[in-house]
């Protein structure tokens, strides 16, 4: 990869000379200005104002415009000479955690490469520092006419280092959230959990630009002297009047999307204190109810069933026993075997007679 800058990078006393490469690069298509008349180069010329004619870029230098309109040459020996270190230097500053960079500071990427086999190991040195303590180093350098922030990092074996925007430089959202008050419930992120949970992750090597390979089909159609493919009936839009639907449509959407059975069943209603049973008027639940009669109906059967036990036994012990007893004693006898019964029966019957 070619550099773009070659200079060190500053860690202490410790120097480590180092190339610049960019770590990114651009597949977009790139487009020409054409005559829509005959097809022909639109080109832009570059001429001087008061000659009147046209440069080359041997010719052409930098100049800054005053306030009232004087330009002031600006030479490259000019910009090569300033009195900081950081025009040659990417100086460290400082390490920090990562999470204390907010992303939107980010700005373009680079490499770090190591120049020269002197630089092998202090490039080492710091990127195994930088793995160890899990930080990123804060450093300022001077790129391209201005001096900017830096973040260094590992990726892989190498030292990345992110062109970061000075935090004057990042606008504050004001403005940009609603202004009105707008309540969200609880049905409404549960849904929205389940689309979040349903689309899951993806590995980013599998992602592409469609819109660039739409495009080169276009080229290509256009090349062959063939009608350019026609493209879909764009999904109906419009306001989202009915935000439960839509969330729903969308689980169901990304479920069949990966092959699962689209079915969306309505969300339990969440437990709270409220949500529990009251019993109002001394009445009990029906299951209750239905509880207390089979437990008075078994309590019944077997109190009738006790005491027709000990109506039989008693009945059978007065018959059976044999005594020499007169007769008034048998009477007796009998008489009190009769009063036990009434009693057995009359319970018996009122155990019945209890309403189940």
């Amino acid at each position: 990869m070619r550099s773009i800058w070659n200079g060190a990078i500053s860690f202490g006393l410790v120097s480590i000379p180092i190339k610049l490469v960019n770590a990114t690069e651009s597949h977009s298509i790139s487009f020409r200005q054409i005559h829509n008349e005959d097809g022909g180069r639109i080109r832009y010329r570059k001429v001087c104002e008061l000659e009147d004619r046209e440069v080359t870029q041997s010719e052409i230098g930098k100049g800054y415009e005053d306030a009232d309109g004087t330009i002031i040459p600006i030479t490259d020996e000019d910009l090569a000479q300033l009195p900081i270190p950081t025009a040659k230097t990417i100086e460290i500053v400082a390490f920090v955690p990562a999470d204390r960079i907010d992303p939107l500071q980010m700005d373009a990427a680079y490499y770090l490469a190591a120049s020269g086999a002197p630089a092998a190991k202090p490039y080492t040195l710091l990127r195994e520092a930088l793995k160890r303590s899990n930080k990123v180093a804060i450093a300022k350098f001077a790129l391209r006419g201005r001096e900017r922030l830096g973040m260094l990092r590992v990726v892989g074996d190498a030292i990345a280092m992110h062109g970061l925007l000075w935090p004057d430089e990042v606008r504050a959202p004001e403005g940009v959230a609603p202004d009105t008050g707008v309540t969200v419930r609880d049905k409404e992120l549960d849904l929205a959990d389940a689309l979040m949970d349903t689309l899951g992750e993806v590995d980013l090597e599998d992602l592409h630009d469609e819109y660039r390979e739409a495009v080169e089909e276009v080229i290509a159609a256009k090349a062959a002297g063939e009608a350019p493919p026609e493209a879909p009936e764009p999904a109906a839009g419009g306001k989202v009047l009915d935000l439960m639907a839509a969330l729903e449509s969308s689980v169901r959407a990304a479920k069949e999307s990966r092959g699962e059975h689209a079915e969306v069943r309505p969300l339990p209603e969440r437990k709270t204190a409220r949500a529990a049973p009251k019993q109002t008027g001394g009445k009990k639940s029906t299951s209750t109810a239905a509880t207390s009669a089979a437990a008075k109906k078994a309590a019944a059967k077997k109190t009738t069933a006790s005491s027709a036990r000990k109506s039989t036994a008693k009945s059978t012990q007065g018959s059976t026993k044999k005594t020499a007893a007169s007769k008034s004693t048998a009477k007796s006898t009998a008489g009190k075997s009769t009063a036990a019964k009434k009693p057995a029966a009359k319970k018996s019957t009122t155990s019945r007679k209890r309403p189940a």
